[in-house]
């Protein structure tokens, strides 16, 4: 009896030590996230100005400056597929002040690029996801002169390696989109990568390239205005933004389904609180009404997913576009 009240005091007493400890190195946490931010914040965007991370990533940090009180700074850094501006996000100090506007890029990365110093899953926490358009097939009027998707791919067979399309670099969503295109249709487009969606973007208007296989967010400015013509969408169901384009399977392309997407994420280490409170002013942002009326003018919903369902989410689609790669044998150019 002895015995067993003395272990029932030892237990209390090391829950009692464990609850203290607890509250003695949580308590700089808390009060952590209660004062951050104290200085401006940069969100590192793999890619160069103009493209579809940038179309979402700017109007989120300027709310996020609004809300915050902190000015949110965008640091383009593009190259190699957004590989070289997340390799560079994942060596920022996780103090709470140097975020990384990841996409779809980065869950394709691990399968084109043997070779690169971070991973996407261990080098970084999910933050939250900010956007997910689809991607759309989109030409140059001049050179490319069809009036649907099915004369674009009777066009492409009948004249093999005469036409190109253009993508945000090696591994991007785009490239892999463009591949998985000429696989199901059974035709030959020649890639040209770019360093990011704006570059490819504006060699696309002015004709030095053929097609792109864009994100709508992207395009969208460009559809509206004219400068490029969009033949159909790779989703389900039609864009609420663009009720006039069809679908791939409407068009006649069946199985061509691909959206991308956009995500923050912190370097791992950062501390928790205060990616919760980020997590918390996302979600914010996300819906004030001038968020959602730029996300649906660029063809994405509001987004839900956010901290570990966000980080599932990235574990799956590495997955899926590793098959996708595998089934379409796309390779660096």
């Amino acid at each position: 009896m002895l015995n067993q009240a003395n272990r029932r005091i030892s237990a209390l007493s090391l829950n009692a030590l464990k609850t203290v400890l607890f509250l003695i190195f949580a308590a700089p946490l808390v009060v952590l996230a209660q004062e951050w931010p104290t200085k401006p914040i940069t969100f590192v965007v793999p890619f160069p100005a103009g493209g579809g991370t940038d179309v979402f990533a700017r109007p989120l940090a300027a709310q996020l400056t609004k809300q915050l009180g902190k000015q949110i700074i965008i640091d383009n850094r593009g190259g190699a597929g957004g590989t070289l501006g997340a390799s560079l996000a994942a060596k920022a100090a996780p103090d709470g002040y140097s975020f990384f506007v990841g996409a779809a890029h980065h869950a394709i990365a691990p399968s084109m690029y043997p070779n690169l110093d971070y991973d996407i899953e261990k080098s970084f926490i999910p933050v939250a996801m900010i956007a997910s358009p689809p991607q759309v097939i989109v030409v140059n009027p001049k050179n490319v002169q069809v009036k649907n998707l099915k004369e674009f791919i009777e066009l492409l067979k009948k004249n093999p390696g005469k036409f190109n399309y253009a993508s945000a670099g090696n591994g991007s969503s785009h490239h892999l989109a463009g591949e998985q295109f000429k696989m199901l249709t059974k035709t030959f487009l020649t890639h040209i990568p770019y360093r990011g969606a704006g570059p490819a973007m504006q060699d696309l208007i002015a004709g030095q390239v053929d097609v792109e296989f864009d994100g709508l967010g992207s395009s969208s400015a460009q559809i509206k205005n004219g400068s490029i013509v969009a033949l159909a969408v790779a989703s389900q169901k039609r864009s609420a933004a663009f009720p006039n384009v069809p679908t791939a399977a409407e068009a006649g392309l069946v199985g061509y389904e691909i959206s991308t997407w956009y995500g923050l994420f912190a370097p791992k280490g950062t501390p928790q609180p205060i990616v919760d409170k980020m997590i918390i002013e996302v979600h914010k942002a996300l819906n004030t009404a001038d968020l959602k009326t730029i996300w649906t003018n660029n063809g994405s919903d509001t987004p839900t997913l956010s901290g570990d369902a966000f980080g599932k989410f990235v574990s799956a689609d590495i997955k899926r576009w590793a098959a996708v790669a595998k089934a379409s044998g796309a390779k660096l150019d």
